[in-house]
């Protein structure tokens, strides 16, 4: 199978941007020319930094290197941003600069760009507050990401267990997880997702948050999968090695685990590369309301919230580039998705 989709030009380029990203969160510390949440108040919404490769004589430089930005507020109050061409800040290999905690295991000071002190390098602009966007993407990678995938693997545990149980002893059991699936189908998931997230306690911690996401995520992300299984199983159960397995006394346990829901393998793995996009942008849309992931905590959703004036995206248009991410995420694992589902549908697929 894996063949099969490599061969595919969408779904290798699908692939390896789903590998970049799985870097960002793996070393978004190190990554990130920042800490993600150190402040720079002296330089709010200061726009991406110019890269440069000729210097104000016209040299030619092989070491990219930056200029130290400078602002002033002028007659209508709006910050005004102009590159100091004095002076060359090179950009350099593994800097030392801002200590953080890398996956709070230890303490270490290296990233893999920055500049010198006396400039700043912000390829991606700041926020409000003077933080680097780039860096905060990147930890905001490590977090939208991750509750997409935790989310759908507790969702699919749920949905798959709960959609064998429900094919493989049929009758009233059967009937009482549909009728309860189909509560949970009926209700419109957005509004379930922000009535459930509006019960909850206001002051929890970042941590409690994250945490209560992606349970609220889980809890309705299950139904529908458990719908199909539950159909599927009603097929698989009725084979020979099934009834062979139940004949030589196999607990219902075991039967279930061992020998029905491996069958539905195939269909899970087009679920889940499905299935992720929806959660990132679940989250997205509730940490863009305000009522997702919160500081000091980053997530891409949370990021995006600052796009919601007008105003902001007019003079500031570097604040929607978290937007991009999220895009190019959910394309990415939409035509994973199609891959998956091209390989593993036999009419399609030879």
């Amino acid at each position: 199978m894996m063949k099969t989709i490599l061969q595919k030009k969408s779904a290798l380029c699908a692939l390896i941007v789903l590998g970049v990203l799985l870097l960002l969160t793996l070393f978004a510390e190190f990554l990130s020319p920042y800490y993600f949440d150190a402040e720079d108040r002296d330089n709010p919404y200061q726009p991406p930094t110019r890269l440069h490769f000729m210097d104000k004589d016209g040299n030619f430089h092989f070491i990219p290197f930056v200029y130290k930005y400078s602002n002033y507020l002028n007659d209508n109050y709006e910050r005004i941003y102009v590159e100091d061409t004095s002076e060359r800040f090179p950009i350099k290999i593994f800097h030392k600069g801002d200590k953080y905690m890398f996956w709070g295991l230890f303490e270490w000071d290296r990233h893999l760009f920055g500049v010198s002190e006396g400039a700043k390098i912000h390829l991606f602009g700041t926020d409000l507050r003077g933080r680097d966007l780039l860096s905060r993407i990147f930890m905001g990678a490590r977090i939208s990401l991750s509750i997409g995938i935790i989310g759908v693997f507790i969702s699919m545990v749920f949905g798959t267990l709960i959609g064998g149980v429900a094919g493989y002893f049929g009758g009233r059991t059967d009937q009482v997880i549909m009728r309860l699936a189909e509560l949970f189908m009926m209700i419109p998931t957005f509004y379930l997702l922000l009535a459930i997230r509006s019960s909850l306690p206001a002051h929890l911690t970042s941590f409690q948050v994250y945490f209560l996401v992606t349970c609220i995520l889980s809890v309705i992300g299950w139904a529908g999968l458990a719908r199909i299984i539950r159909g599927m199983v009603l097929s698989i159960k009725e084979r020979d090695f099934v009834l062979a397995a139940r004949l030589l006394g196999t607990s219902h346990l075991k039967v279930i685990t061992r020998h029905i829901l491996p069958h539905t393998a195939s269909y899970l793995l087009v679920v889940i590369s499905v299935s992720i996009p929806g959660y990132i942008l679940a989250e997205s849309a509730l940490s863009f309301l305000g009522l997702g992931i919160q500081e000091p905590v980053v997530s891409w959703g949370m990021l995006l919230s600052e796009a919601l004036s007008i105003t902001q995206l007019k003079f500031h248009a570097w604040v929607l580039i978290p937007g991009f991410f999220i895009f190019i995420t959910i394309f990415s694992f939409n035509i994973l998705g199609d891959a998956l589902r091209d390989v593993s549908d036999p009419l399609t697929h030879g």
